[in-house]
């Protein structure tokens, strides 16, 4: 415990930090949410729409759904995020 807990500190440029950390976490994002999952090809978005899609039993032999029932059980269940996104994903699915 001789040792000087000053010495550990290390100088560090706060504007440079800044942008390398803002660069790693938007990439993370990017990574995250708005690339497709090379598993399925799906993004999560879309896969929470799928999923809730099929909670409903909803299926091209069932009858009719709007969409906004679609959207509602997304958004309460799995998607806790604005409704734009789920609307946008559910038109291009």
């Amino acid at each position: 415990m001789d040792e000087n807990i000053f010495d550990k500190i290390h100088e560090v440029d706060l504007k440079e930090k800044m942008e390398t950390s803002y660069i790693d976490y938007a990439m993370s994002v990017i990574a995250a949410r708005a690339l497709p999952d090379v598993r399925d090809g799906l993004k999560p978005v879309q896969r929470r729409i799928l999923y809730a899609m099929d909670e409903l039993n909803n299926g091209p032999d069932k009858p009719h759904r709007k969409c906004a029932r679609i959207v509602g059980d997304t958004m309460g269940k799995y998607h806790p995020h604005g409704d734009s996104s789920v609307y946008d994903a559910t038109v291009r699915l």
